[in-house]
């Protein structure tokens, strides 16, 4: 950058101008279909279409699960002896990964529900509470009262956030365990 000082404004304001896009999008988007709308945006395609099913496809092939798969496949990767294969074993292990995740899903009853309550621990803890008491704990002595009373405030909804979601996932497991 040729100015570095000025990296958070240019951070708020790229945020900000996302945030702006996204919230015009949701508004239209609730103005035009209102509650007729599925809570996932695949859900509202009409079923019946070819062109439906690829993009559903093709919305599960580009979301998360290529971007969580990624770092796995590149560390088993690292472990291989470098040779000219490289490549194919680069695909041999990503299609491996796949079909052992397929496997595992089928096979594993309530995989569905365990992996919300990981997701429910985790994903708050990530996002939320360790990157606040992290800036807390390195500039311990430096923050202000407000910046320990945003992260504070943001600490309480990760944690709160993430006592429902586990709370929810938990009650569902018992539910499905007792039926």
């Amino acid at each position: 950058m040729a100015k570095p000082s000025q990296f958070p404004l240019v951070l708020l304001a790229s945020f900000g101008i996302c945030t702006l896009l996204y919230l015009g999008s949701a508004v239209m988007g609730y103005l035009m279909f209102a509650d007729s709308t599925k809570s996932q945006y695949t859900l509202n395609m009409p079923q019946s279409l070819m062109a439906t099913k690829i993009a559903v496809w093709t919305t599960v092939y580009n979301s998360t699960y290529a971007l969580t798969m990624s770092p796995v496949a590149l560390s088993l990767e690292e472990l291989l002896p470098s040779n000219h294969n490289s490549r194919v074993y680069a695909i041999c292990i990503r299609t491996m990964l796949v079909i052992s995740s397929l496997v595992v899903g089928l096979v594993v009853p309530f995989f569905g529900l365990v992996m919300s309550l990981i997701g429910s621990l985790l994903t708050m803890l990530i996002t939320f509470i360790l990157p606040c008491a992290c800036f807390l704990s390195i500039l311990r002595g430096k923050v202000t009262y407000s910046q320990g009373a945003l992260c504070g405030i943001i600490i309480i909804i990760g944690v709160t956030s993430s006592a429902f979601g586990t709370y929810t996932a938990l009650s569902k497991i018992i539910e499905s365990l007792r039926s």
